[in-house]
């Protein structure tokens, strides 16, 4: 199950959400060897967690959230961060969003090097900052309605779900899949997720409180506070795998 849009989409420009969106792109495409990229670069602006342990690469912290693997792994990254990320920057404001984007960010790379201090695989992507903007966007906007495409066995479909069940659902995957490859190497920085969420959830707290707490929710339906947008219905059918 993975989201494909939100009904209530920011109506201000989300500045701070495109300029992320564009410069992992360009990082993306300057590092990709299929696309004459510097590779070198990439491996220099990775994170070590090994490294990092011991004072080494200390940049890494940082850089590791603008690089990617594959075109799998940026597509997916930069869909959540076009979905979530316009809501609460517009609730943050511009220079606000962007430090707490980087601020979890930096506490999902915590949570992994925390996990695993010897590993010495490098660790990329946006997933870890990016699982903060959604676990600040549960906190805020818990009933936003969100569009899934849902892969039920053999049937492929389209749902409109609450954003605390696709959300809830992505975390509790995040925690399990932590434990069931402890130990191993699964290739996905799991706990980076697990942390990033955690930490955006609480990251956003003082906003949520200074909104009004439980009374933003009821003046908002738990809902973005813009007007919805209804979609037309999709005619793609249900698809039998």
């Amino acid at each position: 199950m993975f989201p494909i849009r939100d009904h209530n989409p920011s109506e201000r420009t989300p500045y701070v959400t495109y300029a992320l969106i564009i410069l992992n792109i360009a990082m993306f495409l300057i590092t990709m060897p299929w696309a004459g990229g510097a590779v070198e670069l990439w491996n220099r602006l990775a994170l070590y967690p090994v490294a990092v342990v011991n004072g080494y690469n200390m940049w890494g912290l940082v850089t590791h959230m603008f690089l990617h693997a594959g075109l799998m792994h940026i597509g997916g990254n930069m869909l959540f961060l076009w979905i979530f990320g316009d809501n609460l920057e517009d609730q943050m404001g511009h220079v606000g969003f962007l430090i707490f984007y980087l601020a979890c960010g930096l506490a999902a790379a915590a949570a992994q090097i925390a996990a695993n201090p010897l590993e010495g695989i490098p660790m990329v992507g946006a997933s870890g900052a990016i699982a903060g903007v959604m676990g600040g966007y549960l906190l805020l906007f818990p009933k936003a309605r969100v569009d899934v495409i849902a892969i039920i066995i053999i049937y492929i479909k389209m749902l409109t779900i609450p954003a605390w069940v696709m959300l809830g659902l992505w975390f509790l995957l995040q925690i399990f899949s932590s434990f069931w490859t402890m130990g191993g190497d699964s290739g996905v920085a799991y706990w980076a997720h697990a942390g990033g969420f955690i930490a955006g959830i609480n990251l956003a707290l003082p906003i949520f409180i200074k909104l009004g707490g439980t009374v933003f929710w009821d003046r908002t339906h738990g809902r973005p506070p813009h007007r919805p947008v209804e979609y037309v219905r999709s005619r793609i059918p249900d698809v039998r795998r």
